[in-house]
């Protein structure tokens, strides 16, 4: 606890959003995720060259995915599927029962998100729907391996952006919490 004139208060005060802010967050990102995979399914079709949306960033591509990211596990959809929201399910409990700062209920709440939202596509139809191809990526990849990155969906790009949040945030995160403690250090000896 930081102290200062008899006051007392949390060391790194918790900014947290209203309670009903994850789960409204959890269902958009989800929403947004099936929606654009149901828009894919109506347009696009399967083995067709890219699409160019934002031409050498992004385009459309169809494909299906029975396993994980680079197709690992391979025809084991349904059983990702279930891993998949039991993880999403977890981490939804955890930011209710575990209130977190504003970032942190953030990214936890799209990493669940993209978890559910191919756990849904993975139960409902044995497979993943992908439609996100990116040429620049796959330029990297070719670059480092000769292979192309592999097309990927909005829950995929939760997952992935936020995962390189938590990690970007437990970086910053210390150095706040280190600051934090300087200054009750500070504090303390006036």
């Amino acid at each position: 606890m930081l102290i200062l004139r008899g006051v007392s208060r949390p060391l790194l005060p918790a900014r947290t959003f209203p309670a009903w802010f994850p789960a409204a967050l959890f269902v958009l990102l989800i929403a947004a995720d099936q929606w654009l995979k149901s828009w894919a399914l109506a347009h696009l079709h399967a083995g067709q060259p890219p699409v160019p949306f934002l031409p050498g960033l992004l385009g459309w591509v169809l494909t299906f995915n029975t396993g994980a990211a680079w197709s690992m596990f391979s025809g084991s959809a349904r059983l990702l599927a279930v891993g998949r929201i039991l993880v999403g399910l977890a981490i939804v409990a955890y930011v209710y029962l575990r209130p977190q700062t504003r970032f942190m209920t953030v990214v936890l709440t799209m990493i669940a998100a993209g978890a559910v939202g191919n756990s849904i596509d993975g139960l409902r139809a044995g497979q993943v729907t992908d439609m996100l191809y990116s040429p620049l990526l796959s330029s990297v990849t070719r670059a480092i391996n000769g292979s192309e990155f592999p097309i990927f969906n909005l829950a995929d790009s939760y997952v992935v952006l936020g995962t390189l949040l938590l990690l970007v945030g437990s970086f910053t995160g210390d150095s706040r919490k280190k600051t934090a403690i300087e200054t009750q250090e500070t504090v303390r000896a006036d």
